[in-house]
């Protein structure tokens, strides 16, 4: 075989391959509020990849749509808006699922570091103003698998 065909070939088979950071089908997750029960369908990201790529670039997110940032070790985490294009609601979670910190409407494109101020297991973001829109607080809990319980 001819080394170009060989490289085309081999090139085309990465492409085939290769997924954006928010590939595959969103799942569904509930937030528990004072008001009753609240539904996102979320991408999950939990490699380094997608956590880095996250919702950059993007132009849009269906209302009740999101990404959930999953940690295998609870830690400090801190965010940024360089090169999202979106303002977002950023909810910071516990392992058991307790909403810890709200960082609403963030400021799209900044790259001013929003911190979890301790230890968390993910963070959730949703569209700028959910949270006010639909009455979420701290010390409200996500029900999803990896927060030990029912997705």
């Amino acid at each position: 075989m001819r080394p170009r065909l060989v490289l085309l070939l081999l090139l085309c088979a990465g492409l085939a391959l290769a997924r954006p950071a928010w590939a595959g089908a969103p799942e569904e997750l509930v937030i528990e509020t004072a008001d009753g029960p609240r539904l996102f369908d979320v991408e999950i990201a939990t490699t380094p990849a997608e956590r880095a790529r996250g919702l950059m670039f993007r132009e849009r997110l269906a209302p009740d749509a999101g990404m959930l940032f999953l940690y295998a070790v609870d830690q400090p985490v801190s965010m940024w808006m360089k090169n999202t294009l979106i303002p977002l609601d950023m909810l910071f979670i516990a392992r058991d699922g307790r909403i810890l910190k709200i960082a609403e409407r963030t400021v799209p494109l900044s790259t001013v570091v929003i911190a979890s101020d301790g230890d968390v297991a993910a963070v959730l973001e949703l569209n700028g103003g959910t949270a006010d829109r639909v009455g979420l607080r701290p010390g409200d809990r996500v029900r999803y698998v990896a927060f030990g319980g029912p997705d």
